[in-house]
This record gives structure tokens, sequence and C-alpha cells, in this order.
């Protein structure tokens, strides 16, 4: 059987996420972030943990895409933030900071800019 939670939390006013994770995880289990960018521009996306930004990729204009969080980013239970930062903009809005854990998915959707 399957726990679930849902986190929901708006950055700037334009960015929004949500996260949940299952009771049961597994530490081999991938830990990623499925990026729904319903904006005009294409996105490259970040994982913040502390002052450390690293990039986990691009996701283009008006698609989905799931992108992998690295293994040495989660220890436990990690607090996380995400960045997205559109391509030909100057606007870069953070999310807020949730707490992430192995095998955990963590979603992004992007609004319309």
């Amino acid at each position: 059987m399957k726990l679930q939670r849902l986190i929901v939390f708006v950055a700037a006013g334009f960015l929004a996420a949500c996260a949940y994770s299952r009771a049961e995880t597994n530490p081999q289990e991938e830990t990623t972030v499925r990026v729904d960018n319903q904006a005009t521009l294409d996105m490259n996306i970040y994982v913040l943990r502390g002052s450390e930004r690293i990039r986990l990729g691009t996701v283009t204009a008006l698609s989905t895409q799931v992108l992998k969080i690295p293994k040495n980013i989660i220890f436990g239970a990690t607090p996380l933030r995400f960045l997205a930062d559109p391509i030909g903009s100057t606007h870069t809005p953070v999310s807020e900071e949730i707490v992430v854990a192995p095998g955990d998915e963590v979603g992004l959707r992007i609004p319309p800019s």
C-alpha cells in the first residue's frame, strides 16, 4: 500500500510544484523531478542544496520531461529547492524548500508566461 503526501508551493509567482513520496522507499530507486513546462520558453532546471547548484537538464517549451536527481544529492530526507532558468529571459524563479527522500518523484509545473 502506498502512502502519498502532497506539498504545493509557489515561488516568485511563477513556479509551482508538488511532491509526494511512497511509504516504502528503496534507497536504490531513482529520485526524479517531473517538469511540466507550460511556458513558451525552454527552461534549464537546477536543483539547489544549500549553496550548491546542480544542473539537471533542459525542458523544452510546452512539454513535460522527467529528470533524474543525482544519487549523491539525496542523503535520507534532504531539503531541496529547484530553480527554473528560462532561456532568453532574466527571470529565474526558485521554489520553496521541500524535503525529498530517495525514490520520491517531485513535480514542478511552470505555468504559461
